[in-house]
């Protein structure tokens, strides 16, 4: 699948691009691509855990645009399996890609707050490029990389994942 081009991702496209000629010179190139990293470790998720206690939502992007994720745990044990997958690039996402509208419910049900105030997916656009990757909309699978693999996501959404990140924070 092709990607989308904008300035924030050029170096992942360069580093791409290099592993691409890997196999030229016998070698085996596996690239992996992200989802929305979450969980515990990953900052902007405490944060967001954190606001959403406190009865904010922040929803990057148009609330029906979708959003594909994945558990810092689940991306660790996708790296391991990764060490026996044949070459290529793979999607490294959760089962159940969501609107960014459910994204923000599972993180609000995972909190226990109702959101009192939302923050416009609108808003994320005044950064300009830098806020791309989190506004628009993706709908990615992780059906090749499984096949290969035999890898599965511990959490198949982020409604089982938050919840099990709001458990390890605590009340944080």
């Amino acid at each position: 699948m092709p990607t989308d081009e904008y300035p924030m991702p050029e170096a992942n496209l360069a580093a791409e691009a290099n592993a691409g000629r890997l196999p030229e010179g016998g070698g085996t190139a596996v690239v992996l691509r992200f989802g929305w990293f979450y969980g515990p470790g990953a900052t902007h998720s405490e944060q967001f855990l954190a606001l959403a206690r406190r009865h904010i939502c922040v929803q990057m992007g148009r609330v029906h645009g979708y959003v594909s994720s994945i558990h810092m745990t689940d991306g660790g044990a996708a790296v391991a399996a990764a060490l026996d997958a044949p070459g290529g690039t793979f999607n490294i996402v959760d089962d159940e890609p969501l609107t960014k509208r459910a994204y923000a419910a599972a993180l609000a049900e995972a909190a226990g707050a109702r959101p009192w105030l939302r923050v416009p997916g609108a808003a994320g656009s005044l950064l300009g490029d830098r806020s791309t990757s989190l506004t628009r909309s993706l709908r990615v699978c992780n059906d090749k990389f499984r096949s290969a693999t035999g890898w599965a996501p511990r959490y198949p959404s982020v409604r089982e994942g938050w919840i099990a990140t709001a458990a390890a924070l605590g009340s944080e």
